[in-house]
C-alpha cells in the first residue's frame, strides 16, 4: 500500500469518528427522530452526500454510535481487570463505569434519549436496546451467582432481583444526574448499593 493510499484511509477514518461523535452529540440532544442527516453533516463541515459516503443511511449511523458506545465500555472494563476477577471484580467494574460515565454527558444523554425512543417497537434501535438489557442483567446476575458461590455476598441476597435492581439505578441515575450534575455522584450511589449486598468493604 503506498502512501497516499494509506493517507486516504486514514483521513476517511478520521471522518467517520467525527461523524460517529457528532451524531452522538445530536441523537443525544434531540433524539434519533429529531437529528437530521443534513445537520450532522453541516456541523461536520461535509455535504449530505459526503456523509451518505460514509455512512449510507440514518440507522446505519446510529447502529455506528452505539457499537462505538459498546466498544468503549468493553474497552474501560478490559482496562480495570474487572472481567477477569470474578465476580467481584465486575461490579467493582460497574463502579467504575458509573464514574467513567460521568464524564461522558454526551453519551450519557444519548443513552438516556434513545433508550426511552426505542420502547416503540418501530424505533431503529428498539432490537439493540431489548438485547442490551437482557445482556446486562444476565451478566449481572452471572457476576452476583459467582460472588454468591464464592461467599462474597449476603446470604439473603435474591440474585435475579438485585441484577435487575442494579441495572435499572444505574440508568436511572444517568437521567437523575444529566439533571443535577453537581448534585448526583453516580459512582458512589452504585458503590453503595453494591456494597450493601457484599459481606466486605467492596
Amino acid at each position: 500500500m503506498n502512501t497516499k493510499t494509506e493517507k486516504g484511509y486514514a483521513a476517511g477514518r478520521a471522518r467517520r469518528e467525527q461523524i460517529v461523535a457528532e451524531a452522538t452529540l445530536q441523537f443525544g440532544r434531540v433524539g434519533f427522530n429529531g437529528a437530521t442527516i443534513l445537520e450532522i453533516a453541516a456541523a461536520c463541515g461535509i455535504s449530505r452526500a459526503g456523509l451518505l459516503h460514509h455512512f449510507a443511511t440514518k440507522e446505519s449511523l446510529l447502529e455506528a454510535v452505539l457499537e462505538e458506545r459498546d466498544r468503549a465500555d468493553r474497552a474501560s472494563f478490559c482496562r480495570s481487570g474487572s472481567a477477569q476477577s470474578g465476580g467481584v471484580g465486575v461490579l467493582r467494574g460497574m463502579v467504575d463505569l458509573a464514574a467513567r460515565n460521568a464524564e461522558l454527558p454526551g453519551i450519557i444523554a444519548l443513552y438516556a434519549v434513545l433508550s426511552a425512543e426505542a420502547t416503540d417497537p418501530a424505533h431503529p434501535a428498539h432490537e439493540y436496546f431489548v438485547k442490551r438489557y437482557a445482556r446486562i442483567r444476565s451478566g449481572t446476575e452471572t457476576a452476583l451467582d459467582k460472588a454468591k458461590v464464592a461467599g462474597d455476598l449476603i446470604d439473603s441476597v435474591d440474585v435475579a432481583a438485585a441484577a435487575i435492581e442494579l441495572t435499572a439505578l444505574m440508568d436511572g441515575l444517568q437521567v437523575m444526574w444529566l439533571l443535577d450534575p453537581d448534585g448526583i455522584d453516580m459512582a458512589a450511589q452504585v458503590r453503595r448499593a453494591v456494597q450493601r449486598l457484599l459481606v466486605f468493604p467492596l
